[in-house]
């Protein structure tokens, strides 16, 4: 396999690469995530290794609480300032692994990587999670992330249990049957309720897979999607690369169970370092419109996919540190993600395309994934079945900068909202607090339980500073 497979599915995710981070790199009182935007300073940073020291931690500690994991969020979402900050990766013991029911329970710090390479050898892969394997398990059910998965949905949909250390100290397990308040609060409730210490997740087969990787026209792919890819039982993964500036070319990658012989040996990606192919290309895509011309229609043609054959865990555990820039200091990467109603997709996207090329928003690339109606958890962001369209931006790191960047994301925000759909709250935190209680409805609920469980507001973050009144 290529170090650089036709750039759609890199630049899809770069910016939420696993970022080499640690307190001895980096001042020691100051958290930030990977874009490098967000630097705050905190009171002191602790890294528990049990569940008892967390605990301690929570059940002591007067002032704010903040809980991180691989910095994979991008505008404050793990930290506030003068916050005692939890980092929590040492907190990643694989505690039980049930090989006939197909089950695992692991610390909330354990990476998505560290689950296949324990799980590879039994022959199962993880059933639900992110395009890259770096993240923390307590991160990905923080956000409540999805990924490629076919007819899955969010990380909830895989999630049998959690243990939630809460405000008092109290370490309270929440499942569906016990607690489920908490349970579908803590899920994709950015931190508000607790620190999410444990969890017991599903796991599914380790297939072997076959990769193709259609083009089409972008007015085309609702039809191919609709009619080779949902409620198909033996296409297992799906994601889509929209190009820009025309926004009109979509690759459709799509993985298929096969008995085909492998093309890839190997059962897990490697974690190799970027190439000077990757940089070249990377610069060239962001810094010039040939680029992002030449990636659409010389190089991705040229660097074909098709029949490309290898394990599921394999195509699940690609390493994002494989495409980190050599530098974030003048300029960085940033994602951003609408979930548009299935009916609305085709209306949405020229309409986005409009106003990225009118703002001149340098858009390398757009992910098109999917997603079935999730209506459990209290900040969802399916409650219809969508299209999730990812966009992946280059910006500058200025005061302006940051501006043109807030003009043109309030914009897309409005827009997904009047086309009936909503935005994701891992990025950076732009909406305007009606346009958030629009998006997000239930908030209130997930705030009222809150105010219950937190009720000196200890769990704090920025996301909660801008849309939660105590």
């Amino acid at each position: 396999m290529s170090r650089f497979p036709g750039l759609g599915r890199a630049l899809a995710a770069l910016a939420i690469v696993a970022f080499a981070w640690s307190p001895l790199a980096a001042a020691k009182d100051t958290v930030n995530d990977v874009t490098q935007l967000n630097p705050i300073q905190v009171e002191a940073i602790v890294t528990p290794t049990s569940v008892e020291e967390v605990r301690r931690l929570v059940a002591g500690h007067p002032g704010p609480i903040s809980v991180g994991g691989a910095r994979h969020s991008q505008g404050g979402q793990i930290a506030c300032t003068g916050c005692l900050f939890l980092d929590m990766r040492k907190l990643k013991r694989v505690v039980a692994l049930d090989t006939q029911h197909r089950l695992i329970t692991v610390e909330a710090g354990a990476s998505w990587r560290q689950i296949q390479e324990a799980i590879d050898p039994h022959g199962l892969s993880v059933a639900i999670m992110q395009d890259y394997a770096n993240f923390t398990v307590g991160g990905t059910l923080s956000v409540n992330a999805h990924g490629s998965y076919v007819d899955a949905g969010p990380v909830v949909n895989s999630v049998r249990s959690i243990r939630i250390v809460l405000a008092d100290g109290r370490l309270v397990t929440a499942s569906r049957q016990d607690n489920p308040d908490v349970f579908f609060g803590a899920i994709g409730g950015y931190g508000a309720l607790g620190v999410i210490v444990e969890a017991t997740l599903d796991l599914s087969e380790n297939h072997r897979l076959e990769r193709t990787s259609p083009r089409m026209d972008v007015g085309d792919y609702r039809r191919f999607f609709f009619g080779k890819v949902e409620g198909k039982p033996s296409v297992v993964m799906h994601s889509a690369a929209l190009y820009p500036p025309d926004y009109r070319i979509v690759s459709a990658d799509t993985f298929i169970e096969t008995t085909k012989p492998l093309t890839e040996k190997a059962r897990l990606a490697s974690r190799a370092t970027p190439t000077d192919e990757q940089i070249a290309m990377l610069g060239f895509v962001t810094d010039t419109t040939l680029g992002k011309w030449f990636r659409a229609r010389v190089y991705d043609p040229l660097h074909p996919r098709e029949s490309q054959v290898g394990w599921r865990n394999f195509f699940a555990s690609q390493d994002a540190n494989g495409i980190e820039p050599r530098s974030r200091a003048t300029s960085t990467y940033v994602l951003q993600e609408y979930f548009i109603p299935i009916d609305r997709f085709d209306d949405f996207v020229p309409r986005m395309a409009s106003i990225l090329n009118a703002r001149h928003a340098n858009v390398l690339n757009v992910a098109i994934r999917h997603s079935p109606a999730e209506t459990g958890t209290l900040l969802n962001w399916a409650p219809r079945e969508v299209f999730c369209i990812v966009l992946y931006y280059e910006q500058g790191t200025t005061r302006a900068d940051e501006r043109a960047v807030k003009a043109w994301t309030g914009l897309l925000i409005q827009l997904s909202l009047d086309e009936g759909g909503d935005y994701y709250l891992p990025y950076q935190i732009i909406a305007t607090p009606e346009q958030f209680a629009r998006a997000y409805p239930r908030s209130s609920e997930l705030f009222a339980l809150k105010r219950r469980l937190d009720p000196t507001y200890k769990f704090h973050n920025r996301l909660l500073d801008a849309y939660y009144r105590p």
